[in-house]
């Protein structure tokens, strides 16, 4: 029989029995647990041990990874080279380019026979000139190759950058195993069935399991059933636990069962990729039917079908019932039969559209403006030509079609194509994708790691910050500094012989046994650092005093282990303590407390005094306690903690016992957890990190308000904010506790009232004994207010499981890296892994630069575009030509506009960027400064490119270039020195676009960025081999010494114009020169991340319209950044989420109907009960309603969010009807969204 690592290679419990124990739940559960003879014969038949774990063996390991699985769902296969290359191929313009050039092409071959006598313009030609009229339209087809190769490698680059970081991220999520009896930090990856998982509060399940041991457990189950409850878990009732749900209270132990694709979430995910593939090809072939019904419509006798406006092709349920039930819903019409309702589309708030960035709404509107005025200097550009070459050939010179003058109109149209390329700056896309694509790479550098891309740059615009104290402004490395034991306040750690013996041991045994065994004290590998902290840092400053008391915890933890716990009530946000009760010796229960003194104070009846004795702990003594002793340790910015006890028995109690004959109530808290006797109490001191002071001395000149939110005492965070400088003494300012601030800004009702929190928040600076609640309603109150002129941008630190609703209604959520929880984490925009709040200073700096960044790359690119496209606009009106050539201009767009975008977008930034305000969310993206820079440089440039064109060939001594072109000539060292002219002053200006804010030392810096100074140069060496070795490519000829020293004057000549107009004051600079101004919601109905217009609006978009918005596909697309933010780190708990996953839609089974994925997959993948029976809920037993067909129509949700495509026209959107019950995209956190570093 074969063996591995020397028992059986057959396990005594196959996969599908494991897989049908996990759709089971409750008492189903239990029975079928107890049908193989209880959880540790399961145990028995995985070769486990529910106490030493897994061997941890290769071999061993290896063999359950074939036999059940990996803990890991294959992502979606990324798209090849050659799919990126035909999506770039769907530009609008491009394509117009293409078949332009391809006629261009043609017409160079084609010499129809003319029977015309009179020698035309054309004939006069020189015949090695003839011969390279091919040359034009190949070039302009390689350029346009070479555009579209570009973009794809670019989108290849990036797509392979972010899956890397994906899977870096992936990497570093640890989670709790027992393996060889030691417990181990492991990479979820590497869970395998058959391991012991310590589970504990704000844990997100990686893997399906069984509970082997469990303390006061309460799970988040909501994103399989949709139940919003916390559901207890326990060995005895409900022993099934499953991946993708979220631990809210307690700790335990569980045996995996189930992994990956195996696991319930993993099926479901299987599910619903299935469910995308049916659903394209589903949409292909409705479309495909669609055309052919409009097809059919006109001849007489046939059915039509009339698909309105926002509707999509289904059918009925049986009987009719499917559908959208009710009216408002799209129809589809069939003559001769009844009509069939389906789903009206959701409104805006109900489709999960989320507001855009502030950055993204103003490049929006930019583009937009840009496209329009791009394109109409475009079409005016080939009219005119088109009408001079008419009016002259026609008119004036009175000649008669001829078919070589198709060659001639082709010409004027790749021209005015050319405009409309260069007019829309296509490197833009690529300067924010590069931007924030550098940004996030050195934010990790600088202990940022972003999750959602547009947190990066919403930080820039940051006007306040909510910041947790402990770990985030403090260290998080507590040690108990005072102690006050039977009437004795010690200073310093107490003599264990000092302490009456009866009590030290009480207290020893207290910390020991009540704290999470996770906590605990490891000694350093380097003798010099201070032993390292495991777990809860409060509790490992407990245990720090038991050991500085000279006892070891570990031995009183191994008399009394976990499992002989009787109850535990874990530490949450409501009760602010922990308490646990373990069998006493001799009969009876004992249990312990500890919690926030105040709070602890009032269950004390009792109390030890002076050597032991006990005592009646009255109220004037609670009093004087608190003024003497706790106070004083709060105003010291100690955090206060009080140790107490209870005792049970069964026979005669003592005055501080409670007499019973049976086991208590332990559902009964209050009263159980009352009656205390008062052991000790301690002072914890959590330093304030030394760099925060200074780091909040920033965000005050940077324009940022910074806000404590703490759970501590009152006097202690106000000692704590004096000591960061967020307080400052003789300050007016208010310093409230949660309970007061909740009476200021609630009516009779209970009800928060805007009007009433918009009196409070100005003021507030520090909010104390706080609840998650409370910080929730600030962060909110502070976001929705219209008090002051701009909205305020909020960022929010947390890093408990509660946090989430706080940190995911904040504009940027920041959670703790190390003592954040895996909720917090999975509902953080950005975690900081060191848990500092300087970190949170150097976001904003990033934030700032990445719109710096932009900033200066459009006040370069726009330079280059009002010039190319002034100079091609003039110059066909002037002189019937356009002095900068398609392929010319081609080489300018490609070249300076990508290569300009990577050095831009790649400036490190400075600490001079938090010494100005935030941008705020109104200003315009173009300031009246880089306006004054942009039409100051293209009046300079303007100026020296027309005194070329008219004058330059009687300054330069060389034959003149107008006209040339009319009549057939070859290029021309006129047109040449115009063309080498404009690239050297744009290149030049390239220095100058350096500074956005009226600097005068554009090279200040220049050193630190070496992919600038690197591109540039590489940029005039290829200038340079064009201009000489160009020729009939780049319709260029070889220039002279002298006419290259004349090119580069006028090229360093931007510099010098760039100072004189840095001289003329901004303010008289108009405001109506400003452009990308505007909130977010002014351009709310082009909702760009979708596949459709405002779908508030009754107006439909014009056909013109949507072509534009199609032709601006990467502006629109990639600005979003909605395929980076979704692809850098999915994020299934993002803001908008909750909204997401509402949106889902369901089809419904019948004649006619699309066909679901059900059918495929039925007796082949089995579902968990739960999310059954969340379905089942909503549409009842018998509804038609399939599990496959409600996941196929949610998986268009998460095919949007994972997919940038444009803009499809709005009638072939399918609609989406409202689901709320399932959560598919915070299930996917189990596998590939959180961090633990």
């Amino acid at each position: 029989m074969a063996t591995i690592d020397g028992r059986p290679a057959q396990y005594g419990v196959s996969l599908k029995q494991l897989r049908e124990l996990m759709e089971l739940r409750g008492r189903e559960g239990v029975n079928k647990i107890n049908g193989y003879g209880g959880v540790q014969e399961i145990c028995k038949k995985l070769y486990t041990s529910p106490n030493e774990g897994l061997s941890g063996s290769a071999a061993d390991i290896q063999h359950r990874r074939d036999t059940f699985g990996s803990n890991m769902i294959p992502p979606k296969p990324p798209k090849t080279f050659l799919q990126l290359v035909w999506e770039a191929l769907q530009d609008v313009t491009l394509i117009i380019l293409e078949v332009a050039a391809l006629v261009s092409l043609g017409l160079s071959f084609y010499h129809p026979a003319d029977n015309e006598e009179t020698p035309s313009t054309a004939a006069t030609v020189d015949e090695d000139e003839a011969k390279y009229g091919w040359i034009e339209g190949l070039a302009i087809l390689i350029s346009v190759i070479v555009v579209v190769l570009v973009t794809a490698f670019n989108d290849y680059s990036k797509e392979r950058q972010f899956r890397g970081l994906q899977s870096r991220i992936e990497g570093e999520h640890k989670f709790s195993v027992i393996r060889q009896g030691e417990v181990k930090q492991i990479s979820v990856s590497d869970i395998v069935v058959g391991d012991i998982c310590q589970i504990k509060y704000g844990d997100l399940l990686p893997a399906d399991g069984v509970l082997i041991q469990s303390n006061d457990l309460k799970v988040d189950e909501s994103s399989l059933t949709g139940e919003s409850d916390h559901v207890k878990k326990g060995e005895s009732f409900d022993p099934i636990v499953l991946s993708g749900t979220h631990v809210m209270e307690g700790s335990g132990k569980m045996l995996v069962t189930a992994v990956g694709v195996n696991s319930q979430a993993g099926i479901i995910f299987t599910l619903l990729g299935a469910a995308v593939d049916q659903q394209e090809q589903e949409i292909k072939k409705m479309k495909k039917e669609a055309k052919k019904q409009r097809k059919k419509k006109s001849l007489p006798g046939e059915e039509s079908v009339e698909i309105t406006g926002n509707s999509h092709v289904t059918g009925s349920g049986g009987g009719g019932g499917g559908g959208g039930g009710g009216g408002g819903g799209g129809s589809i019409k069939h003559e001769g039969g009844e009509n069939h309702h389906v789903a009206a589309p959701a409104s805006a708030s109900e489709s999960g559209k989320k507001e855009k960035s502030v950055l993204q709404a103003k490049l929006t509107k930019l583009a937009i403006q840009i496209g329009y005025a791009g394109s109409t200097i475009a079409v005016l550009t080939v009219v005119i030509l088109i009408i001079q070459f008419c009016v002259t050939t026609f008119v004036i010179e009175g000649k008669p079609w001829r078919n070589t003058y198709a060659g001639d109109l082709v010409r004027h149209l790749i021209i005015g194509v050319t405009v409309l390329v260069v007019a829309v700056p296509e490197g833009l896309p690529l300067a924010v994708t590069l931007s924030l694509a550098y940004s996030v790479k050195k934010m990790m550098k600088d202990n940022n790691l972003v999750r959602h891309l547009d947190a990066c740059e919403t930080m820039g615009n940051a006007t306040a910050i909510c910041s947790d104290k402990t770990g985030t402004l403090t260290t998080n490395r507590m040690t108990v500094v005072q102690s006050y034991i039977c009437e004795k306040m010690c200073k310093t750690t107490p003599n264990f012989s000092d302490i009456p013996s009866h009590i030290g041991e009480l207290i020893i045994q207290a910390i020991s046994i009540n704290s999470a065994y996770t906590s605990r004290i490891m000694e350093s590998q380097d003798p010099t650092e201070l032993p390292m902290q495991v777990g809860n840092k409060t509790e490992c400053a407990l245990l720090g005093f038991v050991l500085a008391l000279g006892k070891k915890y570990q031995t009183v933890r191994d008399d009394f282990p976990e499992e002989t716990f009787t109850r535990v009530y874990t530490f949450n946000s409501v009760r602010k303590s922990m308490s646990t009760v373990i069998p006493r010796k001799g009969g009876g229960f004992r249990l312990f407390t500890k919690g926030a003194s105040e709070i602890i104070m009032k269950k004390c009846a009792f109390i030890y005094g002076r050597e032991g004795h006990l005592e009646t702990f009255t109220r004037d003594m609670q009093e004087r306690l608190v003024k003497n002793v706790i106070e004083p340790m709060a105003c010291n910015g100690l955090r206060t903690i009080s140790i107490a006890y209870r005792d049970f028995v069964p026979g005669k109690a003592e005055i501080n016992q409670v007499h019973i004959d049976n086991e208590p109530n332990w559902d009964d808290e209050d009263n159980l957890v009352n009656n205390l006797t008062c052991l000790c109490i301690v002072g914890i001191e959590d330093p304030v990190r030394p760099e925060v002071p200074d780091a909040i001395r920033k965000c005050q000149k940077a324009g940022i308000t910074v806000r404590m939110v703490t759970g501590d005492n009152i006097n202690t965070a106000r000692s704590i904010a004096l000591k960061c400088g967020i307080l400052k003494p003789n300050e007016d300012f208010l310093i409230l506790e949660g309970k007061e601030f909740n009476r200021r800004i609630r009516d009779s009702g209970g009800e928060v009232q805007q009007h009433l929190l918009d009196k409070v928040w100005p003021k507030l600076r520090v909010l104390a004994r706080s609840s998650p609640t409370d910080k929730y309603t600030l962060v909110k109150g502070i976001i929705d207010s219209k008090a002051t002129e701009s909205r305020e941008v909020v960022a929010v630190t947390g890093d408990g499981t509660n946090d989430g609703p706080a940190l995911k209604k904040a504009d940027v959520g920041f959670a703790m890296g190390i003592a954040g929880t895996d909720v917090a984490k999975e509902a953080s925009d950005i975690i900081l892994t060191d848990d500092n709040f300087s970190s949170i200073v150097k976001a904003v700096m990033w934030g700032r630069n990445v719109y710096d960044s932009i900033a200066k790359f459009l006040q370069f690119q726009l330079t280059v575009n009002v010039v190319a496209v002034i100079v091609a606009f003039i110059g066909a009106c002037a002189v019937q030509d356009s002095p900068l050539k398609a392929v010319q201009m081609l080489w300018v767009n490609l070249i300076m506009d990508t290569l300009a975008s990577l050095a831009l977008a790649t400036e490190l930034p400075t600490p001079d960027l938090l010494l100005r305000r935030p941008y705020g969310r109104t200003k315009p993206l173009i300031s009246r400064t880089m306006m004054k820079n942009i039409l100051g440089q293209a009046l300079y440039q303007l100026g020296v490119i027309f005194a070329l064109l008219f004058a330059g060939d009687l300054m330069l001594d060389i034959e003149t270039g107008r006209g040339v072109a009319a009549k057939g000539g070859g290029p021309t060292q006129h047109f040449t020195v115009i063309f080498n002219t404009f690239v050297m002053m744009t290149l030049f200006n390239e220095f100058n676009a350096r500074k956005i804010h009226g600097q005068r030392n554009v090279f200040q810096g220049i050193f630190t960025n070496p992919i600038f100074y690197s591109i540039w140069i590489g940029t005039c060496c290829s200038q340079v081999l064009i201009i000489q070795y160009g020729k009939m490519a780049f319709s260029t000829r070889a220039l002279e010494l002298d006419q290259w020293l004349w090119c580069l004057f006028f090229g360093i000549g931007t510099l010098i114009w760039g100072q004189i107009v840095t001289t003329i004051p901004t303010r008289r600079i108009p405001k109506i020169l400003s452009w990308g101004r505007g909130q977010p919601d002014d351009i709310g109905a082009i909702n760009l991340g979708d596949e459709k217009f405002d779908p508030d609006s009754d107006k439909k978009p014009r056909a013109g319209q949507i072509l534009w918005i199609r032709g601006l596909t990467r502006l629109q697309t990639q600005v979003i950044g909605g395929e980076l933010q979704e692809r850098l780190i999915p994020v299934p708990y993002s803001k908008s989420s909750t909204d997401q996953a509402d949106n889902i839609t369901a089809c419904t089974t019948g004649p006619g109907s699309l066909s679901c994925p059900r059918r495929q997959y039925e007796g082949k993948i089995r579902v968990v009960n739960a999310f059954r029976q969340g379905l089942d809920t909503r549409y009842g037993e018998h509804s038609s309603t399939t599990l496959a067909e409600v996941l196929r129509k949610q998986s268009s949700l998460s095919k949007r969010l994972s997919q940038t495509s444009s803009i499809e026209y709005a009638d072939n959107i399918p609609d989406e009807l409202t689901i709320p019950e399932i959560d598919v995209e915070r299930l996917s956190s189990h596998s590939h969204t959180e961090t633990a570093v």
